[in-house]
């Protein structure tokens, strides 16, 4: 295999879904000068557009084209959609080139890729960058969007040592700090502390929304409720794939939740004011000792 230098350049980089994610990537990559040139694929003309007019992009191609030229390529997608990307890249994928993604789960990604690149797997270093927010699509972009922030990867005993390499200084590149973990473990951890949150922010919207006086009740918000509530503007299509993709994960942290809430409710209607201050106390420290980390 061809090994491009991290600390130089990694060649023409195709980003598959110039979102949020992908276009704050070709932000990153162009301004860290680490890329000879970043093509987008997308399914939104407008999307390609606006991510080419910001300078995230340098030309559009769709994806046999992208297997055919670059040295890497980076799933961008909905975590349902990659296996077609997978299905669609495969025939044409150059021995040189690396593909990583951004999906937030992993399990499910690393199935589709093995079982359909086959012996081509060994090219695929799984990835997900802990860097987002509530609003999507290329106009939200930032090229700072990774800088100081995580992005695990999760390698495949088929990965190489070097192309493991690669792809994290990839990440670096893009400000990211990198972390390497399984991904059974991966994504057990982030359906407690990404996964769930979001399903609840969706949950309490669609209660406060659905009520017979909603109207009124989102009439009197204040800075709690938005702040809850900031992430249930994010990717419905997103989330939905994300959901079904880790749902093993996610149903036993909801278990949990359903059975600290249903403790909660029986402490207000016991009237059981030390109860309810002692399961507070506890919350609230360890939520405050979160800042100083």
């Amino acid at each position: 295999m061809t090994i491009i230098n991290p600390e130089s350049n990694y060649g023409t980089v195709t980003i598959v879904g110039v979102g949020l994610i992908g276009a704050s990537l070709g932000l990153a990559l162009k301004q860290a000068g680490v890329v000879k040139t970043v093509l987008g694929v997308g399914r939104s003309q407008a999307n390609l557009d606006q991510a080419l007019k910001m300078g995230a992009i340098d030309g559009e191609v769709d994806l046999v084209e992208a297997a055919k030229k670059s040295d890497v390529i980076v799933l961008c997608v909905p975590v349902a959609q990659m296996r077609a990307a997978f299905e669609t890249i495969e025939p044409y994928l150059e021995a040189k080139t690396l593909i990583t993604d951004a999906g937030s789960t992993k399990g499910d990604v690393i199935l589709a890729a093995k079982e359909v690149l086959g012996k081509k797997a060994c090219q695929f270093v799984p990835a997900h960058p802990i860097a987002g927010g509530a609003q999507h699509g290329a106009a939200a972009a930032q090229a700072d969007l990774f800088q100081g922030k995580q992005t695990i990867i999760c390698p495949l005993q088929e990965n190489s040592p070097q192309d493991t390499a690669l792809i994290a200084g990839f990440w670096e590149s893009a400000g990211a700090i990198v972390k390497r973990i399984g991904s059974v473990q991966h994504d057990a951890i982030y359906a407690a502390v990404s996964h769930l949150p979001h399903l609840l922010s969706y949950a309490l919207m669609a209660s406060v929304v659905n009520s017979e006086d909603a109207d009124q009740k989102l009439g009197h918000i204040g800075a709690g409720f938005k702040d809850f509530t900031r992430i249930a503007a994010s990717s419905p299509e997103m989330w939905r794939d994300i959901c079904l993709g880790n749902r093993t994960a996610i149903l036993k942290e909801l278990d949990q939740y359903l059975l600290i809430v249903s403790h909660m409710r029986k402490l207000i209607a016991d009237n059981d004011g030390a109860g309810l201050e002692k399961l507070f106390n506890k919350a609230s420290k360890a939520r405050q000792d979160l800042d100083v980390l």
